[in-house]
C-alpha cells in the first residue's frame, strides 16, 4: 500500500532534515581544556598504570590510579545531587590466561550509570582506558606515564560525565574505565559479560583509545582528523542471517556499521570544522581496542581514535635513542584536540541518549517493481520516522524521506536493486535512532 502521509524532505536546514538542538551546543561549550590538562596530568603521575602494578599505594600504580578515577565520579555524582551510580565491576584473570598474565590478578574497571529518565534500561557507553604499559608488556615497575595512551581517553571519559551530568536524557549513559586492555583487553571482557548478564539494552559503545596526538610519525599534523573504526557485521549473526547477506545486501551494514554513521553525522551537523574518517575495519590493522569484547557478544560498538599517530611514544620505554625521544609523555599531549573529541563523544551519546529506539523490525519489498517498498514496526515515542537510502557505494546515508502517521512507504522510482536502505526512529525534539537495516523481505 502507498503511503499518503510522507513528507519529502529536500531541504537540510530544518529541524527533520538535521538535528538543531541547541543544548547540543552548550555540551560542546561545556568541555574544559584545562580539566582535561589537568586530569590526564594526575592520570601520568601515578608513574605507572599497568594492570599488575602495585595497588597499596596512594601515589603510584594501578590501585591509585582506579580510587582517584571513582573518587571523581563520586564528586561529579554529590554534584549532581547523586545522579550517577558509581561502582567497581571486578573479574579475577588467573595466571596463564596468556603470557602477559604471568600471575593471578584482578581486573578492576570502574563505572558510572546516568539513568535515563524515560528508557532507564536502555545505555550508550563512553569508555577508556585506566592501564599503561612500555616496551615490555610484562614490565610492571617502570615509569609508563600513558599521557595519549590512554590517560586521554580516560580524562574524556571523566570530562564527558561531568558536561552531560548536568542534562537529564530519557535514555541512561554509562561512562567507564576499563583496565586489563595492554594484557588482553580483559576489562572490556568482564564488563560486557557483566552487561549481558544484567540484560542492558546496550545500544551502543563508543571506546576511545588516544584522543590527544596530533603530530603523526608520517609528518602529517591536523587537529581537525579522527577516525572512527567500526566492524562490518556482527560476529554473532547466524548462518541463515549471512546467506542473506549474500543475496540482500548488508556485508557493510551491521549495527556497528551505523554507530559509526550516526557519529559521523552527529559530527558533521553540530562540529563541521571537524573530519571524522569512517575507517571500515574492527580496529588498527592486526590490532585491538576494548570495543571488540563489546562486539563479540553482539553489541554494536566503535573506536574512536586520533588520526596521526607517533609510534615513538606507544608502547615505549622512556629514552633518547639516535636522537629521538621515546615515551608517552604528557608534553605530546594536544589538549585543545582532546577537548575536540570529547565533544564529539559527548554530543553523540546525548543524543543517542536523547533519541527513540531503532526499530526493531525493518522489511524491504520491491523486487521487479520501480519502487522500493519499506515497512517497519512502531516504536514508542517516535512521533517519524526517516526512511533512508544511499549508493550502494556511498559510506553515507545521503538521501531521506521523512514518514508519519505511517509505518511503511514506497519510494516512487528509487529502484531497490541500485541502493541501499534502512529506516531510524525519530522522537518529538528531532533526535534520532540509529539506522536499521531490513532484515526482511516481502512480496
Amino acid at each position: 500500500m502507498k503511503n499518503t502521509f510522507f513528507t519529502l524532505c529536500l531541504f537540510a536546514a530544518t529541524t527533520l532534515g538535521a538535528q538543531t538542538d541547541t543544548r547540543l551546543y552548550d555540551i560542546i561549550d561545556a568541555v574544559s581544556v584545562e580539566r582535561l590538562q589537568a586530569d590526564i596530568g594526575t592520570l601520568a603521575g601515578f608513574g605507572t598504570r599497568h594492570t599488575l602494578s602495585d595497588t597499596v599505594s596512594q601515589t603510584r600504580g594501578i590501585g591509585a590510579a582506579r580510587r582517584w578515577i571513582k573518587a571523581e565520579f563520586d564528586r561529579i555524582s554529590a554534584s549532581c545531587g547523586g545522579c550517577l551510580e558509581v561502582f567497581y565491576q571486578r573479574n579475577l584473570v588467573k595466571a596463564g590466561e596468556n603470557n602477559r598474565i604471568p600471575r593471578d590478578v584482578w581486573v578492576v574497571n570502574v563505572v558510572a550509570i546516568q539513568r535515563g529518565t524515560r528508557y532507564p534500561d536502555r545505555y550508550v557507553m563512553m569508555s577508556g582506558d585506566i592501564d599503561s604499559r612500555v616496551s615490555d608488556a610484562n614490565d610492571f615497575t617502570s615509569d609508563s606515564p600513558g599521557a595519549n595512551d590512554n590517560a586521554s581517553g580516560m580524562a574524556g571519559v571523566l570530562e564527558a560525565a561531568r558536561v552531560l551530568s548536568r542534562h537529564k536524557f530519557p535514555g541512561s549513559i554509562v561512562y567507564a574505565g576499563l583496565s586489563g586492555e595492554e594484557q588482553g583487553l580483559f576489562g572490556g571482557r568482564g564488563l560486557a559479560a557483566y552487561a549481558q548478564e544484567q540484560g542492558w539494552n546496550l545500544v551502543g559503545v563508543l571506546n576511545n583509545d588516544m584522543i590527544g596526538n596530533t603530530r603523526g610519525v608520517d609528518g602529517v599534523v591536523s587537529n581537525r582528523d579522527f577516525r572512527i573504526f567500526s566492524e562490518p557485521v556482527p560476529p554473532t549473526e547466524t548462518e541463515r542471517e549471512r546467506r542473506a547477506r549474500r543475496f540482500y545486501g548488508g556485508e557493510v551494514d551491521g549495527i556497528s556499521r551505523q554507530l559509526a554513521r550516526y557519529i559521523y553525522r552527529t559530527t558533521r551537523t553540530y562540529m563541521p570544522e571537524m573530519n571524522p574518517m569512517l575507517i571500515y575495519r574492527l580496529d588498527r590493522f592486526g590490532r585491538g581496542g576494548h570495543h571488540r569484547p563489546f562486539n563479540d557478544l553482539g553489541f554494536a560498538g566503535v573506536r574512536i581514535m586520533e588520526a596521526h599517530e607517533n609510534y615513538t611514544q606507544q608502547h615505549q620505554d622512556i629514552r633518547v635513542e639516535d636522537g629521538i625521544r621515546y615515551g608517552d609523555l604528557l608534553e605530546y599531549v594536544d589538549f585543545g584536540y582532546t577537548a575536540k573529541l570529547t565533544a564529539v563523544n559527548a554530543i553523540a551519546l546525548a543524543s543517542l541518549a536523547s533519541g527513540p529506539p531503532a526499530p526493531e523490525k525493518v522489511e524491504i519489498g520491491g523486487v521487479v517493481e520501480p519502487a522500493a517498498r519499506l515497512r517497519w514496526e512502531a516504536v514508542p515515542g517516535a512521533v517519524g520516522y526517516k526512511v533512508y537510502w544511499r549508493d550502494t557505494t556511498s559510506p553515507t546515508w545521503d538521501h531521506f524521506r521523512y514518514v508519519t502517521g505511517a509505518t511503511e512507504t514506497t519510494l516512487e522510482g528509487i529502484v531497490i536493486d541500485n541502493f541501499f536502505f534502512g529506516v531510524a526512529a525519530v522522537g518529538a525534539d528531532g533526535h534520532e535512532s540509529p539506522v536499521r537495516f531490513p532484515t526482511g523481505v516481502f512480496r
